[in-house]
């Protein structure tokens, strides 16, 4: 089979020819139709992730026909554990260490197979796995998110990021936004959010709180310097949820306002299966479409790990695999 395979830190996948993988006892062959790339599969390449072994073939997110013909999507988590709190010690994410989902073939446990929701083509669903469950837990499971609250999603245009705003709105969340690009905040503002701010300008947390006054939930994959803005613009009461931190450590915050506005800060990764259920569920219910930012042909991987690197997307990039 065809598969996209990582063999050196720091240089893009290639095309090989690589051994049909062979299901063994409760595991599930799938012929994958789809595949999506996540910022996972650009630091893995990077060797930014402990225990990166080459060659490898990336991919957490993948969509495709199952044996016997049903069309499914697959939870990219594998052994989270009995406790829904957090992940187990034998908890990994399907791309690394076992291989993933770029390629023509995959083989995955049967826990791990869901059916693809109807109302998506393979390239919308493809998109859906790893983002959207980290979006789902972070904004309801961690911070319990209600309707009519306000909520600040920072990085409008990542996958995760988008997500939140997607499910938020669904939910019946008032939503606003940062973004360091103008050409992503229109984009969102299109999208349906009620304000946004550029965290490149200054002036950003004047401007989001001249909007909005306070949030009552915020959802972050950043930190560094500017979380302490943040902690300003929560409600009394508010929850902060982190799923990233993509601008390293806090230094510049006094903790004196997260115990005087009695603010939760919780932290969030990927997602249980139970979790993957609801968002499966919640998805289906409200028929949520991802946003696609490009779609890419398996050949050119290389091309598509392009993109992701310069962060340009505004959605998720998708590989198609096979019509």
């Amino acid at each position: 089979m065809k598969a996209l395979v990582l063999k050196e830190k720091n240089q893009h996948p290639g095309l090989e020819e690589v051994a049909n993988p062979k299901a063994g006892q409760s595991e599930v062959l799938v012929r994958m139709k789809a595949a999506a790339l996540n910022h996972r599969d650009v630091y893995i390449m990077q060797g930014l992730y402990p225990n990166v072994r080459y060659p490898l073939i990336p991919g957490s997110d993948g969509a495709g026909i199952a044996a016997d013909d049903r069309e499914v999507i697959f939870q990219p988590g594998i052994h989270w554990g009995d406790d829904e709190r957090m992940q187990s010690r034998d908890y990994h994410i399907l791309g690394l260490p076992t291989n993933g989902t770029f390629s023509e073939y995959i083989v995955v446990g049967e826990g791990q197979i869901f059916d693809k929701p109807t109302h998506l083509t393979f390239e919308e669903a493809t998109a859906l796995p790893l983002a959207g469950l980290t979006a789902f837990r972070v904004l309801f499971s961690r911070c319990k998110s209600q309707s009519g609250e306000k909520v600040l999603i920072t990085g409008a245009g990542g996958g995760v990021a988008l997500f939140c705003c997607q499910f938020a709105f669904a939910a019946g969340l008032e939503v606003f936004v940062t973004s360091g690009s103008e050409t992503k905040i229109a984009s969102a503002l299109k999208l349906g959010v009620l304000g946004a701010a550029n965290y490149k300008s200054q002036d950003w947390p004047e401007k989001l709180k001249s909007q909005a006054s306070g949030f009552d939930v915020i959802i972050d994959s950043a930190g560094g310097d500017g979380f302490a803005d943040l902690i300003r613009l929560c409600n009394p009461g508010g929850r902060i949820g982190i799923y990233g931190g993509s601008n390293g450590t806090v230094s510049n915050f006094s903790p004196q306002p997260i115990f005087w506005k009695q603010i939760s800060i919780l932290g969030s990764t990927m997602g249980s299966d139970q979790d993957f259920a609801d968002m499966l569920a919640f998805v289906n219910h409200h028929k949520i479409v991802p946003v696609v930012d490009s779609v890419f042909s398996l050949e050119e991987g290389a091309k598509a790990f392009e993109r992701m690197e310069k962060g340009e997307q505004f959605g998720k990039i998708v590989l198609r695999i096979s019509q």
